[in-house]
């Protein structure tokens, strides 16, 4: 379980083909903190940790496994090395929930469509898969290569945030591209609401037959 409040920029190091794919991924966290079998959500994809160890820069490094089903559901395919990804350790008990409730099971891939000054902020324009659409709603929460935004307005699949700059900078958002392919999970009580709503209209048709 994660918040969607980001607490790392890291890299990824290196790509390696196995029965699956492993990444390495270079972090300002101590390697000695993070357990084996640790989950980190790595722009928004919950991953577990294999391996880790200190880097040469004096960074520490992780490894992780990554399946055939998580890199075709999300932007894993388009990661390289030296690519630089948001990251974000487990929530902890008692930890504050400053963002949203967020799982980091994405659910599909959203296509940044345009980026424009806001202020002193940025305003993105995002299209969504159709099917992930209804679950998107003005002032509801989304979670988007891992991080919790608020979803200003939503036109059909289109919908947009703004990105403060305390975001743009703690985040990859700042070196973010418009056709950029980003990791998108609704919010979770979104997903349960649609899921009641169906279980609902379903009973009654069984009642009218």
């Amino acid at each position: 379980m994660f918040t969607g409040i980001i607490t790392d920029i890291g890299e990824v190091l290196d790509l390696a083909r196995r029965d699956d794919l492993r990444a390495r991924i270079g972090c300002s966290y101590d390697p000695q903190g993070i357990d084996i079998g640790a989950s980190i959500a790595c722009d928004g994809v919950c991953l577990t940790v294999v391996e880790r160890g200190p880097g040469a820069d004096g960074r520490g490094w992780f490894d992780v496994d990554i399946s055939a089903e998580s890199v075709a559901r999300t932007n894993i395919g388009d990661w390289t090395i030296g690519r630089r990804i948001n990251l974000e350790r487990a929530l902890r008990v008692g930890d504050e929930l400053g963002g949203h409730i967020v799982s980091g099971h994405v659910d599909g891939v959203a296509r940044i469509l345009s980026i424009r000054p806001e202020g002193g902020s940025m305003r993105f324009t995002f299209e969504a898969p159709e099917d992930l659409a209804p679950f998107i709603a003005p002032k509801g929460s989304v979670a988007l290569n891992g991080t919790s935004l608020t979803v200003n307005e939503v036109e059909g699949a289109r919908f947009g945030v703004n990105i403060i700059p305390h975001t743009a900078q703690a985040t990859t958002w700042g070196a973010a591209r418009e056709g950029d392919r980003v990791n998108l999970e609704v919010d979770t009580l979104a997903r349960y609401v649609a899921r009641l709503r169906d279980w609902d209209a379903a009973r009654k048709d069984e009642r009218a037959a």
